[in-house]
C-alpha cells in the first residue's frame, strides 16, 4: 500500500513538473491543454455575478420582473448576452450582446476588474458591430517570448506582419493603407530590431530599396546587396533625394498618359491601377536617424536641411499614389529639425515609439493621436526591448513587441535575396558598390531564392 502511495505522488510530481516546463517552453500548447479549459469554466460559470459585480448588467424587463413575483421571487439583473468563449492561441474570445443604454465605452471601463475577477492576463474589449462587443481574453504575457509569424499571408504584396500586438494579434504593416510612417526608439529600445524585420520582409518581395543612412552607412550597410541606393552623407542624401522627386514626377506623367488614352480606358488616380505590364516597381526609403540628416552647423546646412526637409514632405503627399513609401526612423524627432517638421510629422500616420530618452519625443509620435499612448510609451521599461507602442491616425493605439533578429542573420536574408533588386535607371548611381558587386558574381541558385515566412 505504502509503495502505491509513493508510486502515484511520484507519477502527480513528474506530471506538474511536465505541466511546469510545457508552460515555460510551449506556452501555446500549455494554454489548450490545461489553461483553456479551467478559464473558460470559470467564464461560464461566474458570468452573471461577475457583470452584476462591475456594473455591467441591466434591471430586468417588465415581463420577467411579472413571472418572478408571480412564483414569488425577486428579478435578478441581467447580464448582457453572449456567445461561447472560443479558444485562441494566447487566451479565450467571445461576443457580447450590449443591453439597452450600455455603452462600449462602460465596458473598457470596466475592463481591468474582468480581468481580476477572472484572472486573467488582461481583458481586451472592441466594439465589432452595432450593438455588439468582441472581449478577449488574455492567458499570459505574450510579449515576453515573442516568436516569428508563420502564417501566410493573403493581403497582397506590401504586407508584412512586424509586431505581435499585447491582444494576441499581430500588428501589420499594409503601405497601400498606411503609406508612411514614423519609427522613433532610443539607443537599445529595440528599434534596429523592428527595422531589421520590415527589411528582411521587404527584401523578398519585388520591391525598390532605399536607404538612407547620415552615419556613413552603418546601420543599413549591412543591407546594401538589396539596397538599390544608399547615401551615407546628407550631400548624397540630398541628391538622392532630388532624384526620387523626378522619380515621382514621371509616375505622375504615366498616370497622366494612361488617363488621355481615351474613353474605353480604365481611369486611375494611382500606380495601382495600372496594368501590371506597365506599373512601375515600388519604392519604400528607408530614412534612418534623420536628426542626423537635418543637423546644421553653419548657415549653408540650415538651407540643406530646410530643402531636404521640404522634399521629404513632397514625397510623402505625393508618394503614395506614385507607389513611393517613406520609412523614417531616429532616437528623437522634434522642432530642431527645422522648418516643416511638424508638417513632415503630420504625413505619417503610422506610428511605433519604442522606449525614448525624453517626454518631447513620445508626444511627438503620439500625442496628436492619444494622450495616453504617450504617457504608456514613456513607461516602457528599459529590461524589455523591442517593447513598442503602435498607433495610427485613427487614435487606437496598442503595445506590441517584434520578434528577435539578429543582424547577421537579416544580413543574409538581404544577401540571398540580391538576384530580387528591380532596376530603375534613376538610382544607378546610388547603387552601393557592395551591391553591384554581389550582383555580378550572384550564382544561378542564388537568382531564385525559396520564399520563407515574412518574419522567419
Amino acid at each position: 500500500m505504502t509503495d502505491n502511495i509513493v508510486w502515484v505522488l511520484t507519477l502527480c510530481l513528474l506530471a506538474l513538473a511536465a505541466l511546469l516546463v510545457l508552460r515555460r517552453r510551449l506556452p501555446v500548447a500549455f494554454w489548450w491543454l490545461v489553461g483553456y479549459p479551467f478559464v473558460a469554466l470559470r467564464v461560464l460559470t461566474t458570468y452573471r455575478a461577475t457583470m452584476d459585480a462591475c456594473g455591467l448588467t441591466v434591471p430586468a424587463s417588465a415581463v420577467r420582473r411579472a413571472t418572478a413575483r408571480v412564483i414569488g421571487r425577486e428579478a435578478a439583473p441581467v447580464p448582457p448576452r453572449r456567445t461561447l468563449p472560443l479558444p485562441t492561441g494566447s487566451g479565450l474570445v467571445m461576443r457580447l450582446r450590449m443591453a439597452t443604454g450600455q455603452a462600449p465605452e462602460d465596458f473598457t471601463a470596466s475592463a481591468d476588474r474582468l480581468r481580476h475577477a477572472w484572472a486573467a492576463h488582461a481583458v481586451h474589449i472592441r466594439p465589432t458591430k452595432p450593438g455588439w462587443l468582441e472581449l478577449r481574453l488574455i492567458g499570459w504575457d505574450v510579449l515576453s517570448d515573442v516568436r516569428p509569424s508563420r502564417r501566410v499571408q493573403r493581403g497582397g504584396p506590401l504586407t508584412l506582419p512586424m509586431a505581435l500586438r499585447d491582444d494576441g494579434r499581430w500588428h501589420v504593416r499594409d503601405f497601400r493603407a498606411v503609406p508612411h510612417e514614423l519609427i522613433l526608439g532610443a539607443t537599445q529600445s529595440g528599434k534596429s530590431v523592428y527595422l531589421r524585420n520590415l527589411l528582411c520582409g521587404l527584401a523578398r518581395q519585388r520591391v525598390v530599396l532605399v536607404g538612407i543612412d547620415c552615419k556613413w552607412g552603418v546601420e543599413l550597410a549591412p543591407f546594401a546587396p538589396r539596397l538599390s541606393a544608399l547615401a551615407d552623407t546628407s550631400d548624397r542624401a540630398n541628391e538622392l533625394l532630388d532624384a526620387l522627386l523626378e522619380e515621382m514626377e514621371a509616375r505622375f506623367r504615366l498616370i497622366g498618359l494612361r488617363s488621355g488614352l481615351g474613353a474605353d480606358a480604365v481611369l486611375t488616380s494611382d500606380v495601382w491601377g495600372l496594368p501590371d505590364e506597365v506599373r512601375p516597381v515600388p519604392v519604400v526609403v528607408v530614412v534612418d536617424e534623420v536628426a542626423e540628416l537635418f543637423l546644421a552647423a553653419s548657415r549653408d546646412d540650415e538651407k540643406r536641411r530646410d530643402a531636404m526637409v521640404t522634399k521629404l514632405i513632397r514625397i510623402a503627399q505625393l508618394g503614395r499614389a506614385a507607389g513611393i513609401y517613406l520609412e523614417v526612423c531616429g532616437q528623437r524627432f522634434g522642432s530642431e529639425l527645422g522648418k516643416g517638421a511638424t508638417m513632415l510629422r503630420a504625413q505619417l500616420t503610422g506610428r511605433i515609439c519604442h522606449r525614448v530618452n525624453d517626454e518631447s519625443s513620445a508626444n511627438m509620435a503620439l500625442a496628436d493621436i492619444s494622450p495616453e499612448a504617450a504617457l504608456a510609451a514613456t513607461s516602457i521599461p528599459a529590461e524589455r526591448p523591442g517593447v513598442a507602442i503602435v498607433g495610427d491616425s485613427s487614435g487606437g493605439w496598442s503595445r506590441a513587441r517584434s520578434p528577435h533578429l539578429t543582424l547577421d542573420e537579416a544580413a543574409a536574408v538581404c544577401r540571398a535575396n540580391s538576384a530580387l533588386v528591380p532596376e530603375l535607371p534613376r538610382l544607378n548611381a546610388f547603387r552601393p558598390a557592395v551591391a553591384v558587386e554581389s550582383a555580378g558574381s550572384a550564382s544561378p541558385a542564388a537568382a531564385a531564392p525559396t520564399a520563407r515566412p515574412v518574419t522567419e
